[in-house]
């Protein structure tokens, strides 16, 4: 797990020191509800949805050549999620790093989309009595595709953020059952030094 958040945050470090030096470039912060499920499409049992919260920082990267329209939007966000399945909450905490490109329109509306990666952090079923650790039952990595829009009011820099996620690999590391990732996130945000 050390290495995967490593590369991660190199990663980031290098993409958004690039970006700096050639284009426009604003740090945010921001903080949300969740509302996560697991799907699997062999098991009639099924679960329900859990409420859960996220929060991180990212970065907005204005694009030269296009107009002022498009930007790059790296994240690195804690996400709370998991599913509920009668008494019990399976808690499945990750570090998700979604990168996504956004098209901004001069209202101060975005429509945005790009890849997440997911780093399971912690994996637990809870209920009133007990809790055991799920960490072997569940892929370390997630991979994904994120979408959604947002609204940012530019004379306070604080904004709105809608999206659905999805996730695409087998989560769970059994052969008898695929399980994926799908979940809602709406959430605030601030953008430091924010200008258009």
């Amino acid at each position: 797990m050390k290495i995967y958040l490593t590369t991660i945050l190199t990663f980031l470090v290098m993409a958004v020191g690039t970006a700096n030096a050639q284009q426009t470039i604003n740090i945010g912060t921001k903080i949300g509800l969740n509302s996560y499920n697991i799907i699997e499409d062999n098991n009639g049992l099924g679960y329900d949805s859990k409420i859960g919260m996220h929060a991180g920082i990212f970065g907005h990267i204005h694009l030269d050549g296009t107009n002022g329209q498009f930007a790059l939007q790296p994240e690195l966000v804690y996400s709370m999620q998991g599913a509920k399945r009668g008494d019990v909450n399976h808690n499945l905490d990750y570090l998700n790093v979604p990168v996504l490109v956004q098209y901004m329109f001069d209202n101060g509306f975005r429509l945005q989309a790009g890849p997440q990666l997911g780093l399971l952090v912690r994996a637990k079923a809870v209920n009133n009595t007990a809790t055991v650790d799920l960490n072997e039952d569940f892929k370390s990595i997630d991979v994904g595709l994120s979408f959604g829009a947002s609204y940012i009011h530019v004379p306070s820099s604080f904004g709105i953020d809608a999206r659905y996620n999805l996730g695409l690999n087998d989560m769970s590391e059994s052969s008898a059952v695929n399980s994926n990732n799908r979940g809602l996130q709406i959430g605030i945000f601030y953008l430091f030094n924010h200008t258009d």
